[in-house]
């Protein structure tokens, strides 16, 4: 007796190949776009930070390279410009803090409690981040800093009766002067971000605390500052980080390393020893000891942060 088989499911078969296929396509397209960033980010971020680790235990002679182990270590940190460029860097980065940090977040609220006009003025406090570093800098030296009476803060300082200071020919305000330079160029972004946090804000916060009779300073503590925490640190951390990385104002406002040293950061010692002695593996030595301690800074604001959430 002949044995009848049912037909095979050509069209289910048929409806799960599809399924599949279609999803293996769409697969490679996403792989594709993310190939691309991961090429860029290997290509320029990752090869020449291991590159640079590599380097940093090498020396290389007249075309010949050499494993030196730790030499490139020691012999930067025996250079008493290590020790300089790492004080006037935090002594930067400090200063920084308290006014760039600050000056941005209470500009913010100001304009924040502005009904009209909101827009020209976001856009009159973002002007100076459309500039050219270089040609703000350049404004800063010789108009803004210009040591004779005709400079800008020299006419007002002599208009309101104080004396008036040699800018960055001096040795003690170098430091606060590239800090007012480099707040005033880059405070634009920060005032726009902590606007957008400060829009977030629920106004009955502000009226539960009027009624409660809280001053402005008082809704400032415990409403303002309590509900952009999030936002400040990480701010707070960004700024480190990029006041950390300070270059171009020691190289144009100060020539380099200023008077006596007092603008010679570790990102311009690294530039000197790379391109000025023409020394690739202590600037690569250098490099590798500034991620370090921004690696640092940023693990202790991760488990800050996680300690609070």
């Amino acid at each position: 007796m002949a044995v009848i088989t049912a037909p095979a499911p050509v069209k289910a078969e048929a409806g799960v190949s599809s399924k599949t296929s279609r999803k293996l396509r769409d697969n490679l397209t996403g792989h594709a776009f993310l190939i691309g960033a991961v090429l860029c980010f290997g290509l320029f971020m990752w090869f020449p930070m291991i590159r640079g680790i590599v380097m940093s235990f090498q020396r290389t002679r007249r075309g010949v390279t050499t494993w030196v182990g730790w030499d490139n270590y020691v012999r930067i940190i025996e250079d008493p410009s290590f020790w300089v460029a790492w004080k006037n860097t935090f002594y930067f980065t400090g200063l920084a803090l308290l006014l760039g940090f600050v000056a941005p977040f209470f500009v913010a609220i100001l304009l924040n409690e502005f009904r009209h006009a909101k827009g020209y003025l976001r856009i009159l406090v973002y002007l100076p981040v459309m500039l050219p570093p270089a040609s703000a800098l350049y404004l800063f030296k010789y108009y803004a800093y210009d040591p004779s009476e005709a400079g800008l803060f020299n006419a007002i300082l002599s208009a309101v009766g104080l004396p008036t200071s040699e800018w960055m020919q001096s040795s003690t305000m170098t430091i606060p002067a590239m800090v007012i330079a480099s707040t005033w160029m880059n405070m634009g972004g920060a005032v726009l971000i902590y606007l957008a946090a400060l829009q977030n804000i629920p106004g009955d916060l502000y009226e539960a605390a009027e009624l409660d009779g809280a001053g402005l300073w008082k809704r400032i503590w415990h409403v303002t500052i309590p509900q952009t925490r999030l936002i400040l640190a990480l701010l707070a951390m960004m700024q480190i980080v990029a006041t950390m990385q300070l270059f171009i104002e020691p190289l144009i406002l100060a020539n380099g390393a200023g008077t006596q040293d007092a603008a010679t950061s570790v990102v311009y010692l690294i530039y000197q020893h790379a391109f000025v002695q023409n020394d690739l593996n202590g600037a690569a030595a250098l490099g590798v000891i500034m991620l370090l301690v921004l690696a640092a800074f940023s693990a202790a604001y991760l488990r800050l942060s996680t300690k609070q959430d």
